[in-house]
């Protein structure tokens, strides 16, 4: 009798193990379920040329902030990346350095939403701080004859708003009345965007140029010479969302903390303008 007490004993022991175990190998996966990884995002981010350098530090803010996602981002400039765009590329978001670009892929349908506004720019002359230059001390010497003037194409935004500069700065009193011709006369190269301009002059390929103020204080091989500030103006920069794009929520998410205090700031620390 005793013999067979045992036996039940020991037998329900047994079954109360296997249950034991059971029970703990299906508690695992949920447990393992409750802490997986975020979701991966990948945004590919189309940006002008002259946001290169404060696209790095926005790519690492905004990926040590929002885990699980990755920038791919490509620099041109902005007409040529807005060309790519028309003609499919597989980008999400479009970064450009003014409202126009944006805004004639808002008109043919090939956004997700309108354009935002994001941060602005002035502009300044810089010339080479190495070798022999040409002396130029002030705007009015852009249009000295022998003057070796570096430009962008005519479709890069930074090429449009020197033309305002320079139709601004010959309305002012001492300026020859022939000045903006006699500066587009002075202008001995067209380059596919600001940073190969800058390029130019860092290298003493020429005697000046006009870029933004971002690309100009951001090298040591050129020396500023300052714009009047009645002459200057502000190139305002706008983003959109690509039409398409399988990644369009998170895209308009990065915008917006672009357009945001945090993206601002680091904007603003890279020499950009904030927009009120």
């Amino acid at each position: 009798m005793n013999r067979t007490r045992a036996f039940l004993l020991l037998s329900v022991a047994l079954l109360l193990v296997a249950c034991s175990a059971g029970s703990a190998s299906t508690s695992v996966p949920a447990i393992v379920a409750s802490a997986s990884a975020p979701a991966k995002t990948e945004l590919t981010i189309y940006g002008a040329a002259s946001l290169k350098s404060a696209l790095k530090s926005l790519k690492a803010a905004y990926e040590a902030a929002v885990p699980g996602t990755t920038l791919t981002i490509a620099t041109d400039s902005s007409a040529t990346l807005r060309a790519q765009i028309e003609q499919g590329a597989p980008a999400d978001l479009f970064l450009s350095a003014d409202q126009t670009n944006p805004e004639t892929l808002v008109e043919a349908g090939l956004t997700d939403g309108p354009a935002l506004d994001f941060a602005g720019n002035t502009l300044t002359i810089i010339v080479p701080n190495v070798g022999p230059t040409a002396a130029i001390a002030s705007p009015a010497d852009l249009a000295k004859p022998g003057m070796k003037i570096v430009a962008a194409g005519a479709e890069v935004p930074v090429t449009h708003y020197a033309d305002q500069v320079i139709a601004k700065l010959a309305a002012l009193p001492g300026y020859p009345h022939d000045f903006a011709s006699a500066y587009a006369a002075n202008v001995v190269s067209k380059e596919q965007n600001v940073k190969a301009v800058v390029a130019k002059i860092e290298l003493g390929e020429g005697d000046a140029a006009i870029v933004y103020a971002t690309d100009a204080t951001a090298s040591d091989k050129v020396n500023l010479v300052p714009i009047p500030p009645q002459a200057n103006v502000l190139a305002i920069y706008a983003g959109v969302v690509i039409k398409g794009s399988a990644q369009a929520p998170a895209a308009h998410a990065f915008l917006e903390w672009l357009a945001g205090p945090i993206g601002g700031a680091i904007l603003t620390d890279a020499g950009f303008v904030p927009l009120s």
